[in-house]
Protein backbone atom coordinates (compact mmCIF):
# COMPACT_ATOMS: atom_id res chain seq x y z
CA UNK A 1 0.00 0.00 0.00
CA UNK A 2 0.98 3.67 -0.23
CA UNK A 3 1.53 5.71 2.91
CA UNK A 4 3.06 9.01 3.97
CA UNK A 5 6.12 7.88 5.92
CA UNK A 6 8.18 10.11 8.19
CA UNK A 7 11.65 8.54 8.04
CA UNK A 8 13.53 11.37 9.76
CA UNK A 9 12.62 14.53 11.64
CA UNK A 10 13.49 17.88 10.15
CA UNK A 11 12.29 21.24 8.83
CA UNK A 12 10.20 21.65 5.68
CA UNK A 13 9.05 18.00 5.85
CA UNK A 14 12.51 16.90 4.71
CA UNK A 15 12.07 13.41 6.12
CA UNK A 16 8.58 12.83 4.66
CA UNK A 17 7.66 10.93 1.49
CA UNK A 18 4.89 8.76 0.09
CA UNK A 19 6.26 5.23 -0.03
CA UNK A 20 5.13 1.75 -0.91
CA UNK A 21 5.04 -0.21 2.34
CA UNK A 22 3.63 -3.59 3.36
CA UNK A 23 -0.09 -3.48 4.06
CA UNK A 24 -0.53 -3.89 7.81
CA UNK A 25 -2.68 -6.65 9.24
CA UNK A 26 -4.78 -6.29 12.37
CA UNK A 27 -3.73 -8.02 15.54
CA UNK A 28 -6.04 -9.31 18.27
CA UNK A 29 -8.83 -6.82 18.98
CA UNK A 30 -7.93 -4.70 15.95
CA UNK A 31 -9.44 -3.89 12.57
CA UNK A 32 -7.91 -2.91 9.25
CA UNK A 33 -9.64 0.11 7.74
CA UNK A 34 -9.52 1.07 4.08
CA UNK A 35 -9.09 4.84 4.35
CA UNK A 36 -11.56 7.03 2.46
CA UNK A 37 -10.45 10.34 3.96
CA UNK A 38 -8.03 11.61 6.61
CA UNK A 39 -8.00 15.10 8.10
CA UNK A 40 -4.84 17.21 8.40
CA UNK A 41 -4.26 18.60 11.90
CA UNK A 42 -1.59 20.97 13.17
CA UNK A 43 0.02 18.25 15.34
CA UNK A 44 0.64 16.24 12.15
CA UNK A 45 2.91 19.05 10.96
CA UNK A 46 4.62 19.40 14.32
CA UNK A 47 5.39 15.68 14.53
CA UNK A 48 7.37 15.79 11.27
CA UNK A 49 9.79 18.13 13.09
CA UNK A 50 9.71 16.45 16.49
CA UNK A 51 8.02 19.52 17.99
CA UNK A 52 4.85 17.89 19.35
CA UNK A 53 4.58 16.54 22.89
CA UNK A 54 4.08 13.04 21.46
CA UNK A 55 7.25 11.98 19.62
CA UNK A 56 6.85 8.64 17.82
CA UNK A 57 10.07 6.89 16.79
CA UNK A 58 10.92 7.07 13.09
CA UNK A 59 9.85 5.72 10.73
CA UNK A 60 6.15 6.27 11.28
CA UNK A 61 3.09 6.88 9.13
CA UNK A 62 1.64 10.36 9.68
CA UNK A 63 -2.02 11.21 10.25
CA UNK A 64 -4.36 11.33 13.25
CA UNK A 65 -7.99 11.22 12.04
CA UNK A 66 -9.68 9.01 9.47
CA UNK A 67 -12.90 7.75 7.98
CA UNK A 68 -13.09 4.50 6.08
CA UNK A 69 -14.50 0.99 5.82
CA UNK A 70 -13.42 -2.04 7.84
CA UNK A 71 -11.99 -4.63 5.45
CA UNK A 72 -10.09 -7.00 7.77
CA UNK A 73 -10.45 -8.03 11.41
CA UNK A 74 -8.08 -9.52 13.96
CA UNK A 75 -8.67 -12.31 16.44
CA UNK A 76 -11.57 -11.63 18.75
CA UNK A 77 -13.34 -9.26 16.37
CA UNK A 78 -16.48 -10.62 14.64
CA UNK A 79 -16.17 -11.00 10.88
CA UNK A 80 -19.60 -9.36 10.65
CA UNK A 81 -17.87 -6.03 11.23
CA UNK A 82 -16.28 -6.18 7.79
CA UNK A 83 -17.94 -3.55 5.62
CA UNK A 84 -18.77 -1.13 8.46
CA UNK A 85 -18.21 2.55 7.69
CA UNK A 86 -16.31 3.94 10.65
CA UNK A 87 -14.40 6.92 11.97
CA UNK A 88 -11.46 6.84 14.30
CA UNK A 89 -8.03 8.04 15.02
CA UNK A 90 -4.78 7.63 16.80
CA UNK A 91 -1.66 9.74 17.02
CA UNK A 92 -0.31 8.26 13.76
CA UNK A 93 -1.22 6.03 10.82
CA UNK A 94 -4.08 7.77 9.00
CA UNK A 95 -2.30 9.09 5.87
CA UNK A 96 -2.27 5.70 4.18
CA UNK A 97 -4.46 3.48 2.08
CA UNK A 98 -5.02 1.17 5.07
CA UNK A 99 -4.78 1.92 8.80
CA UNK A 100 -4.93 -0.35 11.82
CA UNK A 101 -7.15 0.68 14.73
CA UNK A 102 -8.57 -0.78 17.90
CA UNK A 103 -11.96 -2.32 17.22
CA UNK A 104 -13.18 -0.87 20.51
CA UNK A 105 -12.38 2.72 19.60
CA UNK A 106 -13.63 3.08 16.02
CA UNK A 107 -17.14 4.56 15.89
CA UNK A 108 -19.93 4.47 13.32
CA UNK A 109 -19.66 7.13 10.63
CA UNK A 110 -22.52 9.65 10.98
CA UNK A 111 -24.81 9.07 8.02
CA UNK A 112 -25.42 12.80 7.51
CA UNK A 113 -21.76 13.45 6.82
CA UNK A 114 -19.58 12.72 3.82
CA UNK A 115 -16.39 10.74 4.39
CA UNK A 116 -14.37 13.95 4.39
CA UNK A 117 -16.70 15.67 6.86
CA UNK A 118 -16.78 12.58 9.06
CA UNK A 119 -13.00 12.32 9.31
CA UNK A 120 -12.66 16.01 10.16
CA UNK A 121 -14.81 16.69 13.21
CA UNK A 122 -13.61 14.47 16.04
CA UNK A 123 -10.40 16.20 17.18
CA UNK A 124 -11.59 19.76 16.58
CA UNK A 125 -15.04 19.40 18.12
CA UNK A 126 -13.78 17.28 21.00
CA UNK A 127 -11.30 20.05 21.82
CA UNK A 128 -14.07 22.65 21.59
CA UNK A 129 -16.43 20.54 23.73
CA UNK A 130 -13.91 19.87 26.49
CA UNK A 131 -12.86 23.53 26.45
CA UNK A 132 -16.29 25.14 26.45
CA UNK A 133 -18.40 22.61 28.33
CA UNK A 134 -16.03 20.87 30.74
CA UNK A 135 -13.36 23.48 31.43
CA UNK A 136 -15.11 26.83 30.91
CA UNK A 137 -18.59 25.64 31.94
CA UNK A 138 -20.01 28.00 29.35
CA UNK A 139 -23.44 29.46 30.11
CA UNK A 140 -26.01 30.59 27.51
CA UNK A 141 -25.71 34.29 26.77
CA UNK A 142 -22.04 34.56 27.73
CA UNK A 143 -19.62 36.24 25.34
CA UNK A 144 -16.99 33.96 23.78
CA UNK A 145 -14.00 35.39 21.93
CA UNK A 146 -12.65 32.75 19.53
CA UNK A 147 -9.17 33.34 18.13
CA UNK A 148 -8.13 31.61 14.93
CA UNK A 149 -11.83 31.34 14.13
CA UNK A 150 -11.29 30.21 10.54
CA UNK A 151 -9.03 27.29 11.44
CA UNK A 152 -10.33 23.81 12.15
CA UNK A 153 -10.13 24.07 15.94
CA UNK A 154 -11.37 27.68 16.03
CA UNK A 155 -14.24 27.11 13.62
CA UNK A 156 -15.42 24.15 15.70
CA UNK A 157 -15.51 26.44 18.74
CA UNK A 158 -17.55 29.05 16.86
CA UNK A 159 -20.01 26.39 15.72
CA UNK A 160 -20.34 24.68 19.10
CA UNK A 161 -20.54 27.91 21.12
CA UNK A 162 -23.41 29.11 18.94
CA UNK A 163 -25.18 25.77 19.47
CA UNK A 164 -24.71 26.17 23.24
CA UNK A 165 -26.43 29.54 23.20
CA UNK A 166 -23.38 31.75 23.69
CA UNK A 167 -22.72 35.05 21.96
CA UNK A 168 -19.69 34.59 19.74
CA UNK A 169 -16.99 36.97 18.55
CA UNK A 170 -15.07 35.29 15.73
CA UNK A 171 -11.55 36.73 15.50
CA UNK A 172 -8.91 36.35 12.82
CA UNK A 173 -6.47 38.18 10.60
CA UNK A 174 -7.99 37.54 7.15
CA UNK A 175 -11.09 39.53 6.15
CA UNK A 176 -11.76 37.04 3.36
CA UNK A 177 -11.78 34.06 5.69
CA UNK A 178 -13.78 35.90 8.32
CA UNK A 179 -16.39 36.69 5.68
CA UNK A 180 -16.80 32.96 5.04
CA UNK A 181 -17.14 32.29 8.77
CA UNK A 182 -19.71 35.04 9.11
CA UNK A 183 -21.75 33.79 6.16
CA UNK A 184 -21.76 30.11 7.12
CA UNK A 185 -21.78 30.19 10.94
CA UNK A 186 -23.34 33.58 11.77
CA UNK A 187 -21.34 34.63 14.85
CA UNK A 188 -22.62 37.70 16.65
CA UNK A 189 -19.54 39.66 15.60
CA UNK A 190 -16.37 39.23 13.58
CA UNK A 191 -13.18 41.19 14.25
CA UNK A 192 -9.89 41.58 12.46
CA UNK A 193 -7.16 41.32 15.10
CA UNK A 194 -4.52 43.08 13.05
CA UNK A 195 -3.67 46.35 14.76
CA UNK A 196 -5.24 45.24 18.05
CA UNK A 197 -8.64 44.05 19.20
CA UNK A 198 -9.00 45.06 22.85
CA UNK A 199 -11.18 48.09 22.18
CA UNK A 200 -13.32 46.21 19.65
CA UNK A 201 -14.09 43.45 22.16
CA UNK A 202 -14.87 45.98 24.89
CA UNK A 203 -17.23 47.89 22.58
CA UNK A 204 -19.05 44.74 21.42
CA UNK A 205 -19.56 43.55 25.01
CA UNK A 206 -20.66 46.97 26.34
CA UNK A 207 -17.41 47.39 28.23
CA UNK A 208 -17.56 44.11 30.12
CA UNK A 209 -15.13 42.08 28.03
CA UNK A 210 -15.30 38.45 26.92
CA UNK A 211 -16.49 35.94 29.49
CA UNK A 212 -14.54 33.18 27.74
CA UNK A 213 -11.50 33.49 25.48
CA UNK A 214 -10.73 30.46 23.33
CA UNK A 215 -7.09 30.75 22.24
CA UNK A 216 -5.35 28.21 20.01
CA UNK A 217 -2.90 30.86 18.79
CA UNK A 218 -1.01 32.20 21.81
CA UNK A 219 1.68 34.84 21.42
CA UNK A 220 0.50 38.43 21.09
CA UNK A 221 -3.15 37.41 20.95
CA UNK A 222 -2.93 35.86 24.40
CA UNK A 223 -1.25 38.98 25.74
CA UNK A 224 -3.98 41.29 24.47
CA UNK A 225 -6.77 38.90 25.48
CA UNK A 226 -5.74 39.50 29.09
CA UNK A 227 -6.69 43.15 28.51
CA UNK A 228 -10.22 42.43 27.32
CA UNK A 229 -11.40 39.50 29.41
CA UNK A 230 -14.29 40.03 31.81
CA UNK A 231 -14.10 39.73 35.56
CA UNK A 232 -14.62 36.05 36.45
CA UNK A 233 -13.67 35.20 32.86
CA UNK A 234 -11.94 32.03 31.66
CA UNK A 235 -8.97 32.24 29.31
CA UNK A 236 -8.70 28.86 27.61
CA UNK A 237 -5.19 27.86 26.52
CA UNK A 238 -5.66 25.57 23.50
CA UNK A 239 -2.31 25.84 21.72
CA UNK A 240 0.36 28.06 20.25
CA UNK A 241 0.08 28.15 16.48
CA UNK A 242 1.73 31.58 16.53
CA UNK A 243 4.93 29.87 17.58
CA UNK A 244 5.37 31.83 20.81
CA UNK A 245 4.31 30.46 24.19
CA UNK A 246 3.23 33.52 26.19
CA UNK A 247 3.82 34.17 29.87
CA UNK A 248 1.57 35.93 32.36
CA UNK A 249 2.28 37.84 35.55
CA UNK A 250 0.23 36.38 38.39
CA UNK A 251 -1.04 39.80 39.41
CA UNK A 252 -3.15 40.06 36.26
CA UNK A 253 -5.58 37.20 37.03
CA UNK A 254 -5.58 38.37 40.64
CA UNK A 255 -6.56 41.95 39.83
CA UNK A 256 -8.96 41.11 37.02
CA UNK A 257 -10.42 38.02 38.70
CA UNK A 258 -10.08 35.66 35.74
CA UNK A 259 -8.82 32.10 35.37
CA UNK A 260 -6.27 30.70 32.93
CA UNK A 261 -7.40 27.20 32.02
CA UNK A 262 -5.37 24.62 30.12
CA UNK A 263 -7.19 22.38 27.64
CA UNK A 264 -5.93 18.97 26.51
CA UNK A 265 -9.00 17.14 25.31
CA UNK A 266 -7.36 13.75 24.84
CA UNK A 267 -5.61 13.85 28.19
CA UNK A 268 -8.86 14.93 29.85
CA UNK A 269 -10.45 11.73 28.59
CA UNK A 270 -7.52 9.64 29.76
CA UNK A 271 -7.62 11.17 33.24
CA UNK A 272 -11.42 10.89 33.47
CA UNK A 273 -12.42 7.88 31.31
CA UNK A 274 -16.14 8.09 32.05
CA UNK A 275 -16.28 11.79 31.22
CA UNK A 276 -14.10 11.13 28.16
CA UNK A 277 -16.62 8.60 26.84
CA UNK A 278 -19.42 11.06 27.53
CA UNK A 279 -17.58 13.78 25.61
CA UNK A 280 -17.15 11.62 22.53
CA UNK A 281 -20.75 10.46 22.70
CA UNK A 282 -21.86 14.10 22.91
CA UNK A 283 -20.01 15.27 19.80
CA UNK A 284 -21.07 12.15 17.87
CA UNK A 285 -24.70 12.87 18.75
CA UNK A 286 -24.31 16.48 17.60
CA UNK A 287 -22.82 15.32 14.31
CA UNK A 288 -25.50 12.70 13.77
CA UNK A 289 -28.29 15.23 14.39
CA UNK A 290 -26.82 17.89 12.13
CA UNK A 291 -26.36 20.32 15.04
CA UNK A 292 -22.70 20.86 14.12
CA UNK A 293 -21.35 21.39 10.63
CA UNK A 294 -17.67 20.66 9.94
CA UNK A 295 -16.41 22.55 6.88
CA UNK A 296 -14.04 21.01 4.34
CA UNK A 297 -11.75 23.54 2.71
CA UNK A 298 -10.00 21.17 0.29
CA UNK A 299 -9.73 17.49 -0.60
CA UNK A 300 -6.41 16.34 -2.01
CA UNK A 301 -4.89 12.99 -3.06
CA UNK A 302 -2.18 11.34 -0.99
CA UNK A 303 0.42 12.37 -3.57
CA UNK A 304 -0.44 16.02 -2.84
CA UNK A 305 0.16 15.71 0.92
CA UNK A 306 2.66 18.58 0.88
CA UNK A 307 0.07 20.93 -0.61
CA UNK A 308 -2.38 19.85 2.10
CA UNK A 309 0.20 20.49 4.82
CA UNK A 310 1.09 23.88 3.31
CA UNK A 311 -2.56 24.95 3.29
CA UNK A 312 -2.57 24.53 7.05
CA UNK A 313 0.89 25.93 7.69
CA UNK A 314 0.20 29.03 5.58
CA UNK A 315 -3.12 29.71 7.36
CA UNK A 316 -5.11 29.34 4.12
CA UNK A 317 -7.67 26.89 5.46
CA UNK A 318 -11.21 27.74 6.53
CA UNK A 319 -12.13 24.54 8.35
CA UNK A 320 -10.15 21.44 7.42
CA UNK A 321 -7.95 20.16 4.63
CA UNK A 322 -8.44 16.46 3.92
CA UNK A 323 -6.27 13.82 2.26
CA UNK A 324 -8.11 11.19 0.23
CA UNK A 325 -5.86 8.24 -0.68
CA UNK A 326 -8.31 6.98 -3.32
CA UNK A 327 -8.17 10.13 -5.44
Amino acid sequence: MRALVVSALGPDYAGCAVQDVPTPHPGPGEVGVRIAAAAVNFPDLLMTRGEYQFKPPCPFVSGMEFCGVIETVGDGVPASRIGEAVIGGAKTGAFAEVAIASAATVRPKPERLSASEACAYSAAYLTAYVALVRRARLEPGEWVLVHGAAGGVGLAAVDLARHLGARVIAAGSSPEKLAIVKDLYQPDAVIDVRGGFRDQVKAITDGRGADVVYDPVGGDLFDESVRCIAFDGRLLVIGFTSGRIPTLSANMPLIKGFSVVGVRAGEYGRQFPQKGAENIAAIDALAASGAIRPRIHAELPLAAWRAAFDLLADRQVVGKAVIRPGL
